[in-house]
């Protein structure tokens, strides 16, 4: 009946053939006189999904997640990762040949520095490190006596013969009826922070800073609409922009040579010695730069700035026309889900519905608005105990059918020309337990905290992540991911460089849109999200405030299931915001969606316990 046509569902790690590949690369290091490699899940330019051709860890250790890091010595190998991917890295990789490490409990920092032998030799890729990455690892190699080498080429590239062709994404064009503002202006503005931080130049390795300044949308990376590109901006004269030709019409290149030096990506290395050669300083971002740019630059003579790229901060703030693309976005959006939950309300409860089925229903529908240009990540659709994978990726050998007396969560999103959307809900299939209630009660206590939140100008989410577990702690609970992240505009769903999280210190600032996610996740019964996307606002007027003060707008737009709420749980405030939310619901989205869903939807949003 539906069908996908943005995400697959088969299962590209080939764990059985990890064992063997893992020998292979133990034997190319041996001839290059290495004892050991560090290889992240990163491209050149720290995407967090990455195309075909860059997925090392999925090809090595069949872990596909968007996260990690392994570690192969000769005579032992690990693999790295967060807590969202506890319990898949488990499941995917040969456990015989790594060794899952969750970060929280050791960094791959301390387990080299623990494992490696005195003397050895421990290669790395210096395209795919940023430079502070590097500089810890030479730390923990220096610990154990041990030595950090730059390699001249990837190891893994040598022995994966079946790599995939790189990307050739054709480069679209945004136009300022979406961006809200012209290319040259932000280009100006870019150059005034160079010249500013008394730099000579910038250069932007972040391809969705490039997309930003350049007003310009790809099709290389999965889900993001990205062109793989570098930019070095000075800060007098004319940028530089290094793409691929082949991805760029006629059209696209005459509008990009107005701004810019349009070059091929292989002209890069020689632009970057140029920059040391000229004696110039030069900014760079810790947080994408790759180690091989400053290595280039510094060798050359050059200068190293390293601070963050001013166009994070720009890209993040949105201006007018982007927060009113948005919020029509969210309500095109928020009408496709309700169609979908209406759906799933009508057709769970018969025990045939697979996890698979879900989202490509979701999909449909969305797909039915005729704007979706793609989903914004692979859809989490998790039943059961597979909704207590955190990042859970369903695919047709781990498809579930989702059954009565279970609790069903969908973390999806969408990319539209006017917005990029993220929502999760967490649904009920026949009568919850009291626990479930419980647990989902206490999510939506804190989800609803971060929503009234009212705070400083200067306040970061660090400062206010604790309003979202404060209930779950009261009963010894929590939760192992952030409460919330940046989401761009037509770009990446995750953003920075703000979110809401414990370590976070990065000030709210007005425009800026984020995702408010509590959750909590009982390992192998069933897991629990509720997320919705919030503008950062100013607050309204506190009398007697000493300071200016902001709050979250929400802007996505779909009931929440109130059959798992527990009224006795909430506070006459939090039942206020809740049934002020739903009656936004009801007034924004009801006049979009029509027959069944419309009548579903009246009974979705009604006052809590009527």
């Amino acid at each position: 009946m539906f069908e996908a046509k943005f995400q697959t569902f088969t299962d590209s790690s080939d764990r059985a053939a990890v064992a063997k590949r893992v020998a292979a690369l133990r034997a190319e290091l041996k001839k290059r006189g290495l004892d050991g490699l560090v290889i992240p899940h990163a491209d050149r330019q720290q995407n967090e999904y990455l195309p075909a051709c860059e997925e090392r860890l999925a090809w090595l250790a069949a872990f596909t997640g968007s996260a990690g890091r392994a570690i192969v010595l000769a005579d032992k190998a690990a693999l790295f990762v967060d807590g969202r991917y506890t319990l898949q890295a488990a499941e995917q990789t040969d456990t015989a040949v790594f060794e899952v490490v969750l970060i929280s409990d050791m960094t791959s920092e301390a387990w080299l520095e623990k494992n490696a032998s005195e003397g050895a030799k421990i290669g790395y890729d210096p395209w795919l490190f940023r430079t502070s990455d590097v500089e810890a690892l030479t730390r923990s190699c220096a610990s154990a006596g041990a030595s950090l080498v730059a390699c001249d080429s990837d190891p893994v590239e040598t022995i994966w013969t079946d790599r995939p062709e790189p990307p050739l994404g054709q480069v679209a064009l945004h136009p300022v009826e979406y961006s809200g503002e012209a290319a040259e202006a932000k280009l100006a503005r870019v150059r005034a922070e160079v010249a500013k931080a008394r730099a000579d130049a910038l250069v932007v390795s972040n391809p969705t800073a490039v997309a930003w300044a350049f007003n310009i949308r790809g099709a290389d990376v999965t889900h993001t609409p990205l062109a793989l590109s570098f930019a070095i901006v000075p800060a007098e004269g004319r940028p530089s922009l290094f793409v691929d030709g082949r991805k760029l019409s006629n059209q696209v290149r005459d509008e990009l040579e107005r701004l810019a030096d349009v070059r091929a990506m292989d002209a890069l290395p020689a632009a970057l010695t140029d920059l040391g050669y000229k004696k110039q300083t030069v900014r760079l971002d810790n947080a994408s730069a790759a180690d091989a740019i400053a290595r280039m630059i510094r060798d050359a003579g050059g200068k190293i700035v390293n601070a963050a790229d001013p166009i994070t901060l720009m890209k993040a703030v949105k201006n007018a026309t982007e927060i009113s693309g948005s919020m029509t976005a969210h309500r095109r959006d928020g009408a496709a889900v309700a169609n979908f939950l209406a759906w799933f309300d009508r057709e769970a409860p018969r025990g045939k519905l697979t996890e698979i089925e879900c989202v490509a229903a979701l999909e449909s529908f969305r797909r039915d608005t005729g704007l979706l240009k793609d989903v914004s990540f692979p859809t989490i659709s998790g039943s059961g105990p597979n909704g207590a994978i955190v990042h859970y990726r369903v695919t047709e050998e781990s498809n579930r059918r989702i059954a009565p007396g279970e609790l069903f969560l969908l973390d999806s999103g969408a990319q539209y020309l006017d917005g990029t959307t993220d929502i999760t809900r967490t649904m009920t299939v026949g009568a919850p337990t009291d626990e479930m209630r419980d647990r989902f009660t206490r999510v939506l206590k804190g989800h609803i905290g971060i929503a009234r939140a009212i705070f400083p100008d200067d306040a970061s989410g660090s400062q206010l992540d604790t309003f979202a577990r404060q209930h779950l702690w009261s009963a010894g609970l929590d939760y192992n991911h952030g409460t919330g992240h940046g989401v761009g505009s037509y770009l990446s769903v995750h953003e920075g460089p703000a979110s809401i999280s414990k370590v976070n210190t990065v000030p709210l600032k007005r425009g800026m849109i984020l995702s408010n996610e509590p959750g909590y996740y009982k390992t192998g019964a069933y897991g629990i999200r509720i997320e919705n996307l919030v503008l950062v606002v100013e607050a309204p007027k506190v009398e007697g405030a000493e300071k200016p003060l902001n709050c979250f707008e929400t802007i996505t737009l779909a009931p929440i299931d109130q059959r798992l709420v527990l009224p006795s749980l909430l506070t006459a405030e939090e039942s206020a915001w809740f049934d002020a939310y739903h009656a936004r619901v009801r007034a924004e989205i009801g006049p979009l969606v029509e027959g069944q869903t419309a009548e579903w939807l009246e009974n979705a949003t009604a006052p809590l316990g009527s």
